[in-house]
């Protein structure tokens, strides 16, 4: 049976090429390949080019909102830029005031500090001269009375008059006191 086949082929063969179709394919093939590019015309590239029309206009709606929402990113990182400004500026006002204000509080208690020092030390200076005057009163009385009773153990009697006695002990003391400069230059 194979060798009838290929007896069969060899005859079909030498009268007729294998690799161009009969004239009935080619006109059957034609009406097939019209049809579909008539469906293929009128139903499947209508849907696909209203397919296509709907994806551009999306995409062209996503960037105009997106380039939207760029602006009002812009926008906003502006308005966030210049409040920062003015909050760093604000910042720096709060800052240069505190500095201002502590420099006032330091002069101010420095102020204070001297004016306290100086009353106290004019207080003191005061205190020392009464405790001062206190004490010549109170050394010349009992220098006074010391000298008084030396003077009358030297001379023999008493000196009972006041008025002399305290003459006697003023010049004492008085000499005594300008004896003191002299001393205390050497």
């Amino acid at each position: 049976m194979q060798n009838a086949l290929v007896a069969y082929a060899a005859e079909e063969g030498a009268a007729h090429n294998p690799l161009i179709p009969a004239w009935y394919d080619i006109i059957w093939s034609a009406v097939c390949f019209v049809v579909i590019l008539f469906l293929f015309w009128k139903v499947a590239l209508p849907r696909m080019k209203k397919l296509l029309d709907e994806r551009a206009a999306a995409i062209e709606g996503n960037i105009a909102k997106a380039d939207e929402a760029q602006r009002k990113a812009e926008a906003a990182l502006e308005e966030y830029t210049a409040q920062l400004a003015a909050a760093r500026k604000e910042a720096g006002e709060i800052r240069d005031a505190a500095r201002e204000d502590g420099r006032k509080i330091v002069a101010e208690a420095k102020e204070t500090a001297a004016a306290e020092a100086a009353r106290l030390t004019a207080a003191a200076h005061a205190q020392i001269e009464a405790e001062r005057q206190a004490a010549l009163v109170s050394l010349r009385s009992e220098v006074g009375t010391l000298a008084l009773d030396l003077a009358g153990g030297v001379i023999g009697e008493t000196l009972s008059d006041d008025a002399k006695a305290q003459a006697v002990v003023d010049r004492f003391l008085a000499e005594l006191e300008a004896s003191e400069p002299e001393t205390a230059a050497r």
